[in-house]
């Protein structure tokens, strides 16, 4: 099953992509590997959550605003290939929560991410990981996580300009 079927007939709908908060860009191709920008979770009641998990947030939380930043992760997928169709594999996912210092459970809270990613793409979806604790992050956001993918399949339609000029080919 591909992966556009398998997020519809989970009943996901990706979220509106969101754009970068500074000066950098959603994602980085090079060669065969597209590098996606950390995101944080998004907004519930037009409120970013701001807090330590262990602290603020219990664990299960954490996996749900985990879950959430995939989400996120998936939109600019779709948004730069034009379809999660066209991703041949989850290559490598960091995973960071802003966590209380006697916290030490990032690995279950990055899970969120993690379990989505190959509900997604399946065994394809199956990615080394690095979850780590941090002591802060950007807007004082629970979780952030980035991520690198391979694909494969045709390249994005690129529209041409008409110049309203023929070619004509010459004869050598």
């Amino acid at each position: 099953m591909s992966a556009e079927t398998r997020l519809r007939s989970l009943g996901i709908e990706l979220p509106k992509l969101s754009a970068p908060v500074a000066n950098y860009v959603n994602a980085v191709r090079s060669g065969n590997l597209l590098f996606l920008a950390g995101k944080g979770p998004s907004a519930v009641d037009g409120l970013r959550p701001q807090g330590k998990v262990g602290r603020e947030f219990t664990v299960e939380q954490g996996y749900r605003f985990a879950r959430s930043t995939g989400l996120a992760l998936l939109a600019v997928m779709q948004a730069e290939l034009g379809s999660l169709d066209r991703v041949r594999r989850v290559v490598k996912v960091l995973g960071m929560v802003n966590a209380d210092p006697d916290f030490h459970d990032q690995p279950k809270v990055i899970n969120g991410c993690s379990d989505l990613f190959v509900e997604v793409f399946g065994e394809a979806g199956r990615h080394a990981r690095s979850a780590v604790g941090m002591g802060s992050l950007p807007n004082g956001i629970p979780v952030e996580i980035e991520a690198i993918v391979e694909i494969g399949g045709a390249a994005k339609a690129v529209k041409r300009a008409k110049t309203g000029r023929s070619r004509k080919r010459s004869r050598r």
